[in-house]
């Protein structure tokens, strides 16, 4: 390991202390069972308008860890991470949470795609459609700080995966948690697509020594230079999935699109972000399924780091499941984000194109 990426590493954790689907495959077969559970009639609207989170450079004082914006409620701050793993099925948009989320990954899973959205400055009530969990989970989620996991079930592999990790088991398929949670069916949804809960209610079922995570990031000051060179965002091919990220300049933030189309947030209108991470990992079985792929997260491979208009090009390395992801760029410096929320792309290789 190089010099500067044992400060880079060092720097990120010092931040830390400072800061505060797809349907069917073998995977979802325990994960569908909830349905005997009761329904309780939900309908959220849907609309086009796009609401932001707010989006700075960072800012002297507490700053929650997640997204390296300045404290507004010290509950919140001191609470743990909430992941909650939500269905990219076509019947499953517009979601709910997407744009609440301090951090979202997408995974490929046996039929596109699925995300795992990360909670903890921000809740969502309601949140979903809530499906299964994947092996893959259990590393990518590790630094985390055992953070809350919400899911709808899996096979008994993942099960026993999930189960043997440090992430705190909120299954929808657990009877206390299901009341307790604010899990519930929506009436206007097919299964197993309908499966919802509500955030406020999952944080109260948190242990007494869950803490908040550590910061994932660097996020540049407020006289900091945008790094990078100047593009408009990104193309992916997520597993025969198009996706698309494009930086709006009078938004200040990164609009998603779905084959084509802008993608909605149920309550929030088109899915944004401030920054959006490429990064290229490898793909293999997971020992559970051998149908499910398995992302790679712990190692090093190739990122793009979109922000602020602007994409920088470097290496993400991960030296165990219990850290974060370090960005640097091809000096070995540090890659820093615009403070706001982050979306992380788990990407094949070959699979991007980086717009002009």
């Amino acid at each position: 390991m190089t010099r500067k990426l044992r400060i880079a590493i060092v720097g990120v954790l010092a931040i830390g202390a400072v800061g505060c689907g797809g349907s069917g495959g073998s995977s979802e077969s325990a994960a569908s069972s909830t349905s005997s559970q009761s329904t309780v009639p939900r309908t959220v609207p849907r609309t086009t308008a796009v609401t932001l989170a707010p989006t700075t450079t960072a800012a002297p004082g507490p700053v929650y860890p997640l997204t390296g914006l300045p404290v507004t409620d010290e509950a919140a701050a001191a609470r743990p991470a909430l992941v909650v793993k939500i269905d990219n099925h076509k019947s499953a948009r517009p979601q709910s949470g997407l744009n609440e989320a301090d951090i979202v990954f997408e995974e490929i899973v046996e039929v596109q795609t699925r995300f795992a959205a990360v909670f903890h400055s921000q809740g969502s009530d309601p949140v979903g459609p809530i499906r299964s969990g994947r092996t893959q989970d259990v590393d990518l989620l590790g630094s985390f700080n055992r953070p809350l996991f919400v899911w709808s079930g899996g096979n008994r592999g993942v099960v026993r995966a999930i189960h043997a990790s440090d992430l705190i088991d909120l299954s929808a398929q657990l009877t206390a948690t299901y009341v307790g949670g604010g899990f519930y069916r929506n009436s206007d949804r097919q299964g197993p697509h309908d499966l919802y809960a509500q955030s406020s209610l999952l944080w109260t079922l948190a242990p007494p020594e869950a803490g908040p995570p550590p910061a994932q990031f660097h996020y540049r000051a407020a006289d900091d230079v945008v790094a990078g060179e100047a593009s408009a965002g990104v193309d992916l091919v997520m597993d025969n999935l198009d996706v698309g990220w494009r930086f709006d300049t009078t938004a200040g933030a990164y609009l998603r699109t779905t084959e084509g189309q802008p993608h909605d947030d149920a309550a929030s209108g088109q899915v944004n972000c401030a920054n959006v991470i490429v990064m290229v990992v490898d793909y293999r079985r997971s020992s559970a399924d051998a149908n499910s792929p398995e992302a790679q997260t712990i190692g090093t491979g190739e990122v793009l780091v979109f922000a602020s208009g602007n994409v920088v090009r470097g290496t993400w390395t991960r030296t165990d499941r219990l850290s974060p992801i370090v960005l640097t760029d091809a000096t070995g410096e540090v890659i820093a984000l615009t403070p706001g929320r982050t979306w992380i792309e788990l990407a094949k290789v070959d699979t991007y194109t980086v717009a002009a």
